[in-house]
């Protein structure tokens, strides 16, 4: 950079720094320098680095992670994101806002109507980025994806739709753990207590399988008069047991190299005798509860732990002893599934999902989104996005 250019930028921008290089810029009148695009220069750098002056805070610890503060210049296209899409998410956050974020939730419902540009400046003005780093000290962590099933059931069992899905059972939180679920299906007296329980029939034990791992799912019920009605199933509860991935475990077989959902159930095709030894090599089974889906409803996924409904590609499960829940992320992941960078809202958890630099992304229901869920695993960055003093 022209040195005396160089010398008037670092003497105007106070406290800021422009760095000086040998990269020459357009020639400069010899007596003197243009005082117009000197301050359109100034306005440019502030515009896109609109807070790279001033202290920043210190670090803040979380029992899982240490998030180190930084310039809002560090998250990377932070001015390219569709920012209305993550507020949808953040006023349903404000349904259940923790005692940090309750504050500003007027005015996240107010910017809701706002332009991308007026919630960029509100989020730089209100907020402080921090990166999230783990204990170990690294800034790269992992990201996955989950998803909303749909699948057809029917209120009673019959010669296709045999594979029941149970309420809680009575007593489940007297017995802990609750028994397997290689006990749930061959122990005489398990079977018993739940008996009455069942919320409905699916046709593939590879569907509840998968339903269960997602901890919720939409259902197209075939009523006993024959009607249809679509319902969510929810979440309502486990048998305490570990869970154990049944992909993994077909690797450890030696039975596949792919243990994707499509692959398990090619394998499932081929070796039928092996079902039952193929499920319950996972001990853990999840109970569920049925949920009127009406037209709003439908429109967002369901609940996650922090109590609100989940927002198709702007939510996220955490580990919550590294990111509270309600709290806006700014993500950072490329990979073969995709390159995010984007605004999201930590509203959800996972038993799986462990770490200081972790989430998975909620990526919506139906076939494309099982596809985008069951291939996503790549690196992954965070920024949580802190109200300032």
């Amino acid at each position: 950079m022209n040195r005396l250019l160089c010398t008037l930028l670092n003497g105007l921008i106070a406290g800021t720094l422009v760095a000086c290089t040998s990269v020459p810029l357009e020639p400069v009148v010899k007596s003197s320098i243009s005082v117009k695009p000197t301050v359109k220069a100034i306005a440019r750098v502030k515009a896109v680095r609109p807070d790279d002056v001033g202290i920043l805070p210190g670090p803040i610890f979380q029992a899982k992670s240490r998030w180190t503060p930084v310039r809002w210049a560090e998250l990377p296209g932070f001015e390219d994101d569709a920012l209305h899409e993550a507020w949808n998410a953040w006023i349903k956050s404000c349904e259940r806002p923790g005692p940090t974020f309750a504050p500003l939730c007027s005015e996240v419902r107010r910017l809701s109507i706002g332009g991308a540009e007026e919630q960029r400046a509100w989020l730089v003005s209100r907020l402080q980025p921090y990166r999230v780093d783990a204990l170990t000290g690294s800034d790269v962590g992992l990201l996955t994806g989950y998803f909303e099933p749909v699948l057809e059931g029917s209120r009673i069992a019959n010669a296709e739709f045999n594979v029941p899905l149970y309420q809680p059972p009575f007593g489940l939180a007297q017995r802990n753990p609750w028994y397997t679920r290689q006990e749930i299906d061959t122990v005489l007296a398990v079977k018993t207590a739940l008996k009455g329980r069942e919320i409905l029939f699916l046709a593939d034990p590879i569907d509840a399988l998968v339903l269960q791992i997602q901890g919720s799912g939409r259902v197209r019920i075939t009523q006993p008069d024959g009607s249809h009605v679509m319902v969510r199933l929810a979440y309502a509860g486990t048998n305490d047991q570990p869970y154990k991935s049944v992909g993994r475990w077909l690797i450890d077989q030696g039975e596949v190299r792919d243990a994707t959902w499509p692959a398990i159930k090619v394998w499932v095709a081929q070796n039928p005798t092996r079902i039952n030894e193929l499920l319950w090599s996972n001990p853990r089974t999840v109970f569920f509860k049925e949920e009127a889906l009406s037209n709003l409803d439908a429109a967002f996924g369901p609940r996650g732990a922090q109590g609100v409904p989940l927002t198709p590609g702007r939510s996220i499960a955490v580990d919550r002893a590294s990111i509270p829940y309600g709290t806006p992320v700014w993500m950072d992941s490329s990979g073969p599934s995709g390159n995010m960078q984007k605004l999201v809202l930590a509203q959800d958890t996972g038993s799986a999902i462990l770490g200081g630099v972790r989430a998975d992304y909620f990526a919506g229901w139906g076939a494309e989104a099982a596809t985008l869920a069951g291939s996503l695993k790549q690196p992954l960055r965070l920024w949580v996005l802190w109200p300032k003093p």
